[in-house]
């Protein structure tokens, strides 16, 4: 019987289906088909896999006087990429006894071959290895360039190759080169990541507090001032506080860049990403989708920092896209078929000036604003995205003698990354000691808040007053807790207290924004 069936996996998002493929060979004129839902690059597969068996020194299908027919299953998914080339060239070679049998089984395949038979990398290598791990597979054939990425994934054997003549005497046993698991993902950061040290800010300690209670409770910021003042820098300044990545957020961070394409020459992402998008930049590449949905620049900065420069300037319509995520933490993409769910779970840095000159409130250069361009300037964000912005706050202009200063303050910087590494492991404990799998005080839930944020009598006495008089809405509430309760973990404090709230508070009432 000339039949044979491997397997490999189509990529739908960030996530992965495994996808037989079925080959069958029978008499009959020659005929090269690929059948099963297949897009205009997977039907050009049978031109690669024919050259790619020639130069590899065996017998192309185009030799064959007989009907190829390859059966992608099931034919209901809509399979698109290259990566299948390698499992069409394995059944063909294995249909047609051209190698020697092995239990294929327990294999997925996936790489693009190249017309001399070269296997070429393909995206999202790592999705596709956790999918033959749920699946059961026990090995996972890739290309070279990719068998570090697969190799994050524990439970799965790795089996890289270079080329296909390379890959027919592993795979008959005449050559071995399987990868381990590999389980150590910690690697050193480097400072190419930190587009700004926090040491190198000089002044600003109101907004250095903020940016501290940012990346210790994974809280959103929301930066006004004129325009030099260091909005920029003290955002990108954010990436040099935030603890390194846990082995959970590397997975899920480099799953995300894998299927997007982006890993380039990085086997894994190990620090926190910093995406900054342009004001042009329009919502679908924001928020993802697509007509072949892929992630956008909210699930790239999945687990690190979006920093959105001139606010204001972003489109309307995408400023309110934002608001879903904020609050969910993912991205639902809708399809007549299927949703698909993109996780973006960030933290939002915005920067904007006061008015559309930019010098509103300034005490050194005069506004040329009238009143109604200023509060149209501002109208521009809108109250529920304002009302998702935990840290408000005013970056005024830095005086001469402290530009001036040239020493780094390196001794300080060390100490905020502490005090917000102990402020993030407070509450790793305290969320696994109640048993919900978050990670920071940002993703708690109302129902949680009324759980893990305990309050003295006088917090008490202040939230009731407060409550009383403030135009404050339910979600703001709860989000200034949360907010609360970072600061009593930076403070090593067990009880948020009346300082803690006040704190808390003062970054979400202002009249500036």
């Amino acid at each position: 019987m000339n039949l044979s069936k491997v397997f490999s996996a189509s990529v739908d998002g960030i996530d992965a289906q495994v996808i037989e493929i079925e080959t069958d060979i029978h008499s009959g004129l020659h005929s090269f088909a690929i059948v099963g839902l297949a897009d205009k690059s997977l039907s050009e597969a049978k031109e690669r896999v024919g050259s790619a068996l020639k130069n590899s020194g065996v017998k192309p299908p185009n030799r064959e006087n007989r009907k190829i027919v390859v059966n992608l299953a099931p034919a209901d998914v809509k399979k698109t990429g290259s990566q299948y080339d390698l499992g069409i060239a394995i059944g063909y070679l294995l249909a047609t006894k051209q190698m020697k049998a092995f239990d294929a089984s327990a294999m997925l395949f996936a790489g693009e071959l190249a017309l001399d038979g070269a296997i070429r990398s393909v995206s999202g290598v790592l999705n596709i290895a956790r999918a033959a791990h749920r699946a059961g597979f026990t090995t996972v054939v890739v290309p070279k360039a990719n068998a570090a990425e697969a190799a994050i994934v524990e439970g799965v054997s790795v089996l890289p190759a270079a080329t296909l003549q390379e890959l027919i005497l592993m795979l008959e046993g005449r050559a071995s080169n399987v990868l381990q698991p590999r389980t150590d993902l910690r690697g050193s950061l480097s400072s190419a990541h930190h587009l700004v040290d926090i040491a190198d800010i000089k002044g600003q300690l109101p907004a250095k507090r903020a940016l501290m209670i940012a990346a210790a409770g994974g809280h959103n910021l929301l930066m006004q001032g004129s325009p030099g003042t260091g909005k920029t820098m003290l955002a990108q300044a954010l990436g040099s506080l935030l603890p390194p990545p846990a082995h959970d957020e590397i997975i899920e961070v480099t799953q995300i860049y894998s299927a997007a394409g982006l890993l380039k020459h990085d086997a894994f992402i190990s620090w926190r990403p910093f995406r900054s998008p342009h004001q042009t930049a329009s919502p679908v590449a924001v928020i993802g989708g697509g007509q072949n949905p892929r992630p956008g620049e909210i699930s790239l900065a999945h687990r690190g920092v979006l920093f959105l420069d001139e606010l204001p300037e972003f489109r309307r319509d995408l400023l309110e896209a934002l608001r879903q995520p904020l609050e969910s933490g993912k991205v639902v993409i809708s399809r007549v078929k299927n949703n698909l769910v993109f996780p973006a779970k960030f933290i939002l840095v915005a920067a904007m000036n006061p008015c559309p000159c930019g010098y509103y409130g300034d005490d050194e250069k005069e506004c040329t604003c009238s009143a109604y361009e200023t509060i149209r300037y501002q109208k521009k964000i809108s109250g529920p995205l304002l009302d998702r912005i935990d840290l408000q706050i005013a970056v005024p202009r830095v005086k001469l003698d402290e530009l001036r200063a040239r020493t780094r303050d390196t001794e300080g910087a060390a100490a905020m990354r502490k005090q917000i590494a102990d402020a993030r492991l407070r509450q790793q404990e305290r969320f696994r000691a109640a048993g919900v799998p978050i990670m920071t005080n940002s993703e708690m839930t109302s129902r949680m808040v009324d759980t893990l944020v305990p309050l003295d009598a006088e917090g008490e006495q202040f939230l009731k007053t407060l409550y009383a008089k403030q135009t404050l809405s339910a979600r703001g509430y709860y989000r200034a807790l949360k907010t609360a309760r970072t600061i009593a973990d930076l403070d090593r404090s067990d009880q948020v207290t009346l300082k803690h709230l006040s704190e808390a508070f003062h970054y979400r009432l202002r009249d500036e924004v």
